[in-house]
C-alpha cells in the first residue's frame, strides 16, 4: 500500500565468507542498515564512524547478535589518508582478505551560494567528495594487488543529478560522486573490480523524523511516488545487491533507489 514500507526482507546468504568494510556505520541511518544487512547476508563486516562512542556502540550490538569473530570497527575520519588506510588495513589483518568497501560517508548543509562561505564549501566537499576519493583509492591498490575482484558501493544522492535550493555544495560533492564512480570503473574492471553506486533521494530514521518538521517532512514526501520515505535498510538492500553476485556484469552505474531520477 501506498505510504506504508514493505515487510523487513530476510537474509540469503548472499556474501557468505566475504568481508566488508562500511564508513559512516555507526546509528540509525544508511550505514548502520547496511552494516546489518551485509552480516544478515553472511559477511563479516569491520564498521567505521568518525563519531567514536556511538561506533563502539553499534559494534557491541552486532557483536552481540551476530557474533564478535564477525564484527570489528575502526574510528575514521575520512579526510585523513592515515586513518583511511588503517581502516582497510585492519580488515585484511582480521579477515585475511578485502572484498566489498561501501563509501557511505557524507556531510550535507543548508546554505545559499551568496552566503556560503569557503570553510563550509570545502569541508562538505572533503568528507563527501574526497572522502570518497580516499577509500575508493585506497580500496582499489588492496584489490589490484591482491588479485581476486572485489566491489565498491558509492553513496551519492539524486542531488546529485537535480537542482536543490542551499545545496550547492552537496550536489555538487554527490555529483561529482557519480562522475568518480564511472571513472573508477573503467579503470577497475582491468583486475575484476566492480565500482557502483547508489542514489537515494529521502531516507529517514527515528532521530531524523523528530528534527524535521512535520512540515517539511509532509513537502519532502509528496514528491516520493509511494507518498513516504525509505526506510535506511532499503537502501541498504540496493546495496547489499550491488555486492552480490547478482550484479557480476554491473558496473560504472548510479542507481537511483527513488523515482526522482531525472
Amino acid at each position: 500500500m501506498t505510504g506504508t514500507p514493505p515487510p523487513y526482507v530476510p537474509g540469503h546468504g548472499l556474501l557468505a565468507g566475504r568481508t566488508a568494510v562500511v564508513t559512516a556505520a555507526a546509528g540509525a541511518g544508511i550505514g548502520g542498515a547496511t552494516a546489518r544487512r551485509l552480516l544478515e547476508e553472511g559477511a563479516q563486516v569491520v564498521l567505521s564512524d568518525a563519531h567514536a562512542r556511538r561506533l563502539k556502540e553499534s559494534e557491541a550490538a552486532l557483536a552481540a547478535e551476530f557474533g564478535a569473530d564477525r564484527v570489528a570497527s575502526l574510528p575514521c575520519d575520512v579526510t585523513d589518508e592515515t586513518q583511511v588506510a588503517a581502516l582497510l588495513d585492519l580488515a585484511e589483518e582480521r579477515h585475511g582478505r578485502l572484498d566489498i568497501v561501501v563509501n557511505n560517508a557524507g556531510l550535507g548543509g543548508t546554505a545559499d551560494l551568496v552566503d556560503m562561505t569557503d570553510e563550509q564549501w570545502d569541508k562538505v566537499l572533503d568528507v563527501t567528495l574526497n572522502g570518497t576519493f580516499r577509500c575508493t583509492r585506497a580500496a582499489l591498490r588492496r584489490m589490484k594487488a591482491a588479485g581476486a575482484g572485489g566491489v565498491l558501493v558509492n553513496n551519492a544522492s539524486v542531488v546529485g543529478w537535480r537542482a536543490q535550493k542551499g545545496q550547492a555544495h552537496y550536489a555538487a560533492a554527490k555529483a561529482g560522486v557519480m562522475a568518480l564512480t564511472r571513472c573508477a570503473a573503467l579503470e577497475a574492471a582491468a583486475y575484476g573490480v566492480r565500482v557502483n553506486a547508489v542514489s537515494p533521494s529521502l531516507a529517514m530514521h527515528p532521530h531524523l523524523v523528530k528534527v524535521t518538521t512535520p512540515e517539511l517532512l509532509e513537502e519532502l514526501t509528496s514528491r516520493e511516488a509511494f507518498g513516504r520515505y525509505a526506510e535506511p535498510w532499503e537502501v541498504a538492500n540496493v546495496i547489499v545487491f550491488l555486492a552480490s553476485g547478482y550484479a557480476s556484469y554491473l558496473t560504472g552505474e548510479v542507481l537511483s533507489v527513488s523515482s526522482q531520477h531525472p
